[in-house]
């Protein structure tokens, strides 16, 4: 035994500062038979290590295991804001909707919206010849409640591209609207941040009835509106339409039709349990919702007739989270399959619950603060507030980052002409400044920058500095569309869902990076990386 784990009251922190608990560790005195560093000369480390990598490169050809990110596809990457050694993790926990089940948006946001619109209508509203368009909207933008306005804000609250209604603002409008004022989340008033891709058919209903407001078709009988109010009627008919239960009965009838399974997804899940690590599924849907869509995602996929309970070692349904990492609420026990439940006061491995608190979960566990890992496609929901209130450590699912990567790397080449065309102009540009403050040396009577700019002929320097101008002119005339453009590979209105603008990340880029350790497209994307893997994070 040359090799062994790290015990739980034995382990150190590493130089990058994440615990070695669950480290493989090399025992002192076996040190010198496997590697005997005795004999090495200076700088023979360096060498071995790069022999060793090679010839590992090569047996993972040999094993015909897939290379992973960056050197494999890395559209199914798990991309890494903040170190964090997965040996360490004791506990995984997990939501359910658009994290352990993946659904089709279109066709879930686009019951949502039927559903949602029907409530409109029969509460008088004008929704006739208005449809669904997932285009539309995109995660991480913001909705301005109080101007009817939709955004896509860059990491510093500044605006970049606004939609009022269903047609795009021109940059002088967004200038004129928001260029004094920058995008606060913290003023819920006023600013919806589009958190999940469950706020799609939200968003198109409200940006569709702002319309409709603007064209004066809301019948005055239904009272004065402006877009804030509009906004909470249209939450109100969308809320309406989940907890009427009607589109939920829809989806447990059909699930073919709206869950997109994952084969890979409950190996996934066996590889860390059998790892070690606790598994525990938390998720604001109830039980009988839960029970039927995770049967169906995953009973068919797991070996030896294994049940999905098999898999967690604790489960919480109608967790109302967030208040769930922040508060105790009752806890139930759900003791039958239909889902008759009895108080409480004491979680216990390998039960199913109603409610309840984290704090609970840790305790009946025997895990605490980063031994955790937090899994979920909600920032604020899921990923904030475990991280803020527990100090969990966290995993965002955001299933677009698929789309993203492949539109990153298809308008590669439109984004190297665009950026050669900015760097041109910014010499020309130079040119033109040089020449203007020379002229405007020479009209004050003094010496310009250098000898040759204070004796070149005035005719001259003005008919540089015109044919200058009329070139950065055309320039600018060429680099305004490309810089549209810019993105619409992932969405023609808003562009990529990580950027604002040419060089900055988008405000849901930095709340991810703020909230988030490691972030990826689905969660069955840890199989290649192992529960093992010590994720580290890259310069920015």
């Amino acid at each position: 035994d040359v090799v062994r784990n790290s015990s739980d009251s034995k382990f150190d922190i590493d130089y990058l500062g994440e615990s070695t608990m669950g480290d493989m560790t090399v025992k002192r005195e076996d040190l010198g038979i496997v590697l005997p560093l005795v004999d090495l000369a200076p700088g023979s480390i360096e060498e071995l290590a790069r022999e060793e990598a090679r010839e590992a490169e090569c047996l993972l050809e040999e094993l015909n295991v897939p290379a992973q990110y960056p050197h494999g596809i890395a559209s199914r990457g798990i991309f890494c804001s903040r170190t964090l050694n997965l040996r360490s993790i004791a506990a995984i926990g997990y939501d359910m909707d658009y994290t352990l089940i993946q659904y089709n948006v279109n066709a879930w946001e686009g019951r949502a919206y039927k559903y949602g619109m029907d409530n409109l209508r029969s509460m008088g509203y004008p929704v006739d010849g208005l449809k669904f368009d997932p285009e539309l909207v995109i995660r991480g933008l913001i909705m301005d409640k109080e101007k009817g306005n939709l955004v896509k804000a860059d990491r510093f609250g500044y605006v970049k591209r606004a939609m009022h209604g269903t047609r795009m603002v021109s940059n002088r409008t967004i200038s004129e609207i928001y260029g004094r004022e920058l995008v606060d989340l913290r003023n819920e008033n006023r600013w919806e941040f589009l958190n999940t891709l469950f706020s799609v058919s939200e968003a198109v209903m409200y940006m569709q009835m702002v319309d409709r407001l603007d064209e004066g078709a809301i019948p005055p009988q239904l009272g004065p509106l402006d877009y804030n109010s509009l906004y909470k009627v249209v939450a109100k008919a969308l809320f309406r339409a989940h907890v009427e239960g009607r589109l939920k009965a829809e989806i447990v009838n059909e699930p073919e039709r709206f869950v997109e399974p994952d084969a890979e997804l409950p190996l996934t899940l066996l590889d860390q349990r059998e790892a070690g690590k606790k598994l525990l599924l938390i998720t604001n849907s109830d039980y009988q919702y839960t029970s039927k869509m995770m049967q169906y995602a995953y009973n068919q996929f797991l070996p030896n007739n294994m049940d999905w309970r098999d898999l967690f070692d604790m489960v919480i349904v109608s967790a109302r989270k967030p208040e769930f990492f922040q508060m105790s609420h009752p806890l139930y026990e759900i003791v039958t399959k239909d889902g008759l439940m009895r108080p409480c006061f004491k979680a216990n491995p390998g039960g199913l619950y109603c409610g309840g608190s984290a704090q609970m979960v840790e305790q009946a566990l025997g895990v605490h603060g980063d031994e955790t890992l937090y899994v979920g496609d909600h920032i604020y929901t899921d990923v904030s507030q475990s991280k803020v209130h527990l100090r969990w450590r966290t995993a965002l699912i955001c299933s677009e980052l698929e789309k993203e990567v492949n539109a990153l790397a298809y308008g590669k080449d439109h984004r190297a002409k665009l950026i050669e065309l900015m760097n041109q102009k910014e010499v020309v540009g130079d040119v033109f400044n040089q020449l203007r403050l020379a002229l405007q040396r020479r009209n004050s009577g003094r010496e310009a920058q250098t000898n040759a700019a204070t004796t070149m002929d005035t005719d001259e320097l003005a008919d540089s500095m015109q044919n200058l101008l009329v070139l950065m002119t055309r320039i600018d005339q060429k680099i305004a569309p490309m810089l549209e453009a810019d993105g619409e590979y992932f969405n023609k209105r808003w562009g990529y869902l990580s950027r604002a603008g040419l060089w900055d990340k988008s405000h849901l880029m930095r709340q991810i990076e703020k909230y988030a350790d490691i972030y990826t497209s689905r969660v069955s994307n840890f199989l290649r990386f192992t529960p093992f893997m010590y994720f580290r994070s890259q310069a920015q």
